[in-house]
């Protein structure tokens, strides 16, 4: 009976037609049990009969046969028992596997969910990200068209038309002092990062008092003589930005024997550093002028080979007709050689005796010997732009510092001078 329920269990039922068929087997189980006793009854009282009819040989005879007949009874009872409880435990396990197979799905479920949600927030904050850098690149970009000028030339602001802006602070960087390790005192002097500096310890080009240094944790201070390539370092001093909007009758130099006016009276006590202009504007000559004392960007500013853009606004003695102009445009020789400017337009329809002129020239009073080479007398220039600075919002005859972010534009204009140079000249 063991046999067949265990070939019954193996079959592939389950649910409703499972218990049922386990409570037909239990049916049939008790059945045959029944049957089995009925049977063992019925082969006892036979063997009494014969008993009482021949005799027994003795009373040992007789309670063997007694403890045989039990020992057959209780067999019985126990394969019932074992039948049951086989059952019993099967519909435990297939319970427990019902419940543990749920258990795992709810798990699983969970788990899904806790990815799903994981996914989508990582996938959100990735998206938030991207948002705000299209946003700051979008931003970026608008402060970069506001600095333009509007149309090709911006008329010149006349004193008084723009409100004075509040002076920002200024943008400083301030040097450490005491002993530092080598390739730091590298990078604060501004010639690359740490890192790099490192590697330039390690390859031999750092000169530490006459002495090749090779590792890059080698302590130093501002007093010891450092040189990487042959070129000393210095560290950065508090670096400061200051533009002016320049007036009549103040010339570009830091001092004049002759004792005129200069610049720098009117930026007396804007700072304590010593700052000194960036290329020249003549006496007469107004507009856009950067005061510093970084002398890595002045130099940058100053070279030709960065052809840095100025915008000039001319008022002539007499308008600039059409045939003087397209000369002007397709370039000229003066006694120090061929110019040419970048743009040149009609600053004003009206009166073209305003003209407009973009130019990256440096060299001396080259816009007004432009147009006296023509014939045309300069009554004023004004200089609108240089590089990516104008004098919007700042008044004639006075000054404020740069912003964090005007320093680094004007850096990355730098920078992509030198690019565009490098590509040109590959």
């Amino acid at each position: 009976m063991a046999q067949g329920f265990k070939k019954f269990m193996d079959k592939g039922d389950s649910g409703a037609k499972k218990k049922e068929r386990i409570r037909q087997e239990k049916k049939k189980v008790r059945q045959e049990t029944k049957e089995y006793f009925e049977k063992k009854k019925h082969e006892a009282r036979e063997a009494r009969a014969q008993g009482q009819a021949g005799g027994y040989q003795s009373e040992r005879g007789r309670e063997d046969f007694k403890r045989g007949t039990e020992a057959k009874r209780h067999k019985g009872i126990e394969k019932g028992k074992q039948s049951g409880t086989e059952a019993k435990k099967q519909r435990g396990i297939e319970s427990g596997t019902e419940a543990a197979r749920h258990k795992g799905s709810e798990v699983t479920r969970q788990r899904g969910i806790e990815k799903g949600t994981e996914a989508a927030r990582h996938k959100g904050k990735e998206k938030g990200i991207e948002a705000k850098r299209q946003r700051g690149f979008e931003k970026g970009k608008e402060r970069m068209e506001d600095q333009k000028p509007k149309a090709k030339f911006e008329k010149a602001e006349r004193p008084g038309t723009q409100p004075q802006t509040t002076n920002h602070k200024p943008q400083t960087t301030k040097p450490e002092t005491g002993s530092m390790p080598l390739n730091k005192f590298i990078a604060h002097a501004g010639i690359c990062s740490r890192r790099d500096a490192a590697e330039l310890v390690k390859a031999g080009k750092v000169i530490v008092n006459g002495e090749k240094i090779v590792e890059p944790g080698h302590k130093v201070s501002d007093k010891d003589d450092i040189k990487v390539n042959g070129k000393k370092l210095f560290l950065r001093r508090n670096l400061v930005y200051i533009l002016i909007n320049k007036p009549k009758d103040y010339i570009t130099t830091t001092e004049d024997p002759q004792g005129r006016k200069t610049v720098l009276d009117i930026i007396r006590n804007a700072t304590e550093e010593r700052v000194y202009p960036i290329g020249r504007l003549d006496r007469n000559t107004t507009g856009v002028l950067l005061l510093t004392n970084d002398g890595e960007l002045a130099q940058k500013l100053s070279h030709p080979s960065y052809e840095i853009k100025k915008i000039y606004e001319v008022k002539l003695d007499k308008p600039l007709v059409k045939k003087d102009f397209d000369t002007i445009l397709n370039g000229i020789t003066l006694e120090d050689g061929f110019i040419a400017p970048d743009s040149l337009a009609y600053a004003d329809p009206k009166d073209k005796s305003v003209i407009g002129i973009e130019i990256h020239s440096g060299r001396n009073r080259i816009v007004r010997r432009i147009f006296k080479h023509m014939g045309y007398d300069v009554r004023n220039l004004d200089r609108v732009m240089y590089a990516n600075l104008t004098k919007k919002n700042v008044d004639r005859g006075k000054w404020r510092f740069l912003t964090e972010k005007e320093v680094r534009l004007l850096k990355y204009l730098n920078a992509s001078y030198t690019k565009n140079k490098n590509l040109t000249r590959g």
